[in-house]
């Protein structure tokens, strides 16, 4: 009798999570040794349990699947990753691919699909949905696979566009740092790193850009952020802050 896979599922959703599992299991070839909830957990039962297969989402808190792909494949290359996600944007792809992801799988495919992704990577090859490959294919010949560079917004990683979301909606780098598991001081890196690349030298242009790029609409303030020892951190000595904010949009916009 042959071995079975072991695969590994990094999902933050516990309901799909379970599905996954339940699918997974129902087939003879596959085992599922674990379940990982974020981004970190991933990466540590990864090193521990080395499987021979991670079907991880792109969105989860802490590291985003981008970066898990990334650390996995950095450590231990043979390990075959498939992106199941629902992002069809063609940088999500290219930046998966780039770092190292053996398959890429919408979240709206049939199991049939998944499967056939799932028996394909297991034999070394690599496998996109069909939506996913059309896209790309689409953009070559469409002429915007070219020399010219890529405008900056469009060279941003998964994980830059989180902080510019949570940013632009007017969250403390501490607020940031809580929601994506990172330092204040991490996010503040991520700060300077998109203003640099956005060329940008104050938070209305950040802001500007985020809408631009729809992340997000017209600022509101931030919710309060609950931290582990129940506290809610208070959003009123951001008010004034975000009334001028929003007064400096006015003013960008022309209004």
């Amino acid at each position: 009798m042959n071995a079975k896979y072991r695969v590994l599922l990094a999902e933050d959703h516990h309901l799909l999570r379970e599905g996954l599992r339940l699918m997974f299991c129902a087939l003879n070839e596959f085992d599922v040794i674990g379940e990982a909830k974020d981004g970190g957990e991933a990466c540590r039962l990864a090193v521990s349990m080395i499987p021979d297969l991670i079907v991880t989402d792109l969105a989860m808190p802490g590291m985003d699947g981008i970066d898990v792909i990334a650390a996995i494949k950095r450590r231990l290359p043979h390990i075959r990753i498939i992106a199941l996600t629902v992002h069809q944007d063609e940088e999500y792809v290219r930046e998966a691919l780039r770092v190292g992801a053996d398959g890429y799988v919408l979240k709206s495919a049939s199991v049939d699909e998944l499967f056939a992704a799932v028996r394909a990577v297991m034999q070394g090859k690599r496998h996109l949905s069909p939506d996913v490959y059309g896209c790309l294919v689409d953009s070559f010949v469409s002429g915007r696979e070219n020399h010219a560079p890529r405008p900056a917004c469009d060279r941003l990683t998964a994980r830059e566009r989180s902080v510019l979301k949570l940013v632009a909606e007017g969250r403390t780098n501490r607020q940031v740092g809580v929601y994506l598991h990172l330092s204040p001081k991490t996010i503040e890196k991520y700060r300077a790193s998109l203003m640099r690349k956005l060329e940008i030298c104050n938070l209305t242009g950040l802001v500007l850009v985020a809408i631009e790029m729809g992340l997000i609409g017209d600022p509101t303030p931030a919710a309060p952020v609950h931290h582990a020892n129940g506290e809610a951190e208070s959003n009123g000595k951001h008010r004034d802050g975000d009334a001028r904010l929003d007064s400096q949009i006015s003013v960008a916009r022309g209004g």
